[in-house]
């Protein structure tokens, strides 16, 4: 019979030490965070990979490690490297164009239009403000393309720095990575001895981290990529840069509730202004029926691993997790969502006696 564990003073000194010791570790690798639970996720969708290549070369865990990480460099970095060139090319071209359509009176001719002149006296009648002056709209633009240029300039500064930042993270990610290919048996063997939970629930709380942690990622990710194919294509329809605006819809579908509709509603609104009537209901078609649908059928199928969450608690942990964490709060938010609902089901199993006591109570 295995003796009953008895929790001594000595031990509480010693639970509170090593609190204090992890929580001063944590903010030595907090800046860091980011880069790290990238490698984790990414080690939890490659390890089957990493897998095959170990059995490959014949089990040299730091040989398969390497060319693990070279593997995923030619995935991710390069195509996002190229892709990001051709965004920025199209990008400079799109404004480069505006500016010289502003300068060429192009939007005093627009201003002039009939049914342009109508609508903003519909709207003018119903402002509770100041009414809007075209002309001096016309001039604030004028003035703002006019500054275009240094603007670009710090505009290209912020990118330089973000493509710095970009580079160390990934590295850092890459860094942090090998290691968790080469040791992930020994990682998990480790989290398995000192978490003082019973092996089930181990398995059940470390199974549902991964199955969330993929979830998370192809829930919100490859339904970015798919909104944004979808938007792409159909900018390049109506004769706007299709790579630009189909990436700024990727990046759009990570906001909830409005999502895509900020691109593409401008867009529509755009083409409507400038009498392109056949091409604004198309676009207006095609963003409802195609890429809203993509967010509303794909994002649930990808994420129906979450624990058993609802639509509406996979909703608040993408919200919550957007305005705690940004970008990785995608990520973070369904883990927390998922790992609490995980506990509370430990906690109903542990305590169903009691619990069942009360309610008889």
């Amino acid at each position: 019979m295995t003796p009953s564990f008895r929790v001594e003073p000595k031990h509480w000194t010693l639970i509170a030490a090593l609190i204090i010791a992890v929580y001063a570790c944590y903010l030595l690798i907090e800046p860091y965070i980011g880069a790290i639970v990238l490698a984790f996720i990414v080690s939890l969708l490659f390890f089957p990979v990493h897998k095959r290549i170990e059995e490959k070369i014949g089990q040299r865990p730091n040989t398969a490690s390497v060319l693990s990480c070279i593997l995923i460099t030619f995935i991710i970095f390069i195509p996002l490297t190229v892709v990001a060139g051709a965004i920025i090319d199209q990008g400079v071209s799109f404004f480069t164009r505006s500016y010289e359509w502003l300068n060429n009176g192009g939007a005093r001719q627009l201003i002039n239009n009939p049914q342009i002149q109508s609508a903003l006296h519909f709207i003018n009648q119903w402002l509770p403000f100041d009414v809007i002056d075209p002309q001096e709209t016309v001039k604030k633009l004028a003035a703002w393309m006019s500054s275009f240029s240094g603007q670009m300039l710090e505009f290209s500064s912020g990118v330089l720095g973000d493509v710095t930042n970009f580079f160390i993270t990934f590295m850092l990610m890459l860094f942090v990575l090998f290691f968790l290919l080469r040791d992930h048996d020994n990682i998990i063997q480790t989290l398995r001895h000192v978490i003082p939970l019973s092996r089930s629930q181990e398995d059940q709380l470390l199974d549902e981290v991964e199955k969330v942690a993929k979830s998370a990622v192809l829930g919100s990710f490859l339904t970015a990529l798919a909104q944004g194919a979808a938007g792409g294509l159909a900018m390049w329809a109506v004769g706007l840069p299709a790579l630009f605006w189909g990436t700024m819809m990727a990046f759009a579908s990570f906001i909830p509730v409005i999502g895509t509709a900020l691109i593409w509603l401008p867009t529509v609104l755009y083409l409507a202004v400038i009498g392109d009537w056949q091409w604004a209901l198309a676009l207006l078609v095609w963003s409802v029926v195609v890429v809203g649908s993509i967010d509303n059928l794909l994002r649930p199928f990808l994420m129906q691993g979450n624990s058993g969450m609802n639509t509406l608690l996979i909703f608040f942990s993408l919200l919550g997790g957007l305005h705690l964490f940004g970008l990785m709060g995608l990520i973070y938010g369904p883990i927390i969502f998922s790992l609490t609902l995980v506990l509370f089901r430990m906690y109903e199993l542990e305590f169903a006696h009691f619990l069942d006591r009360q309610d008889n109570a």
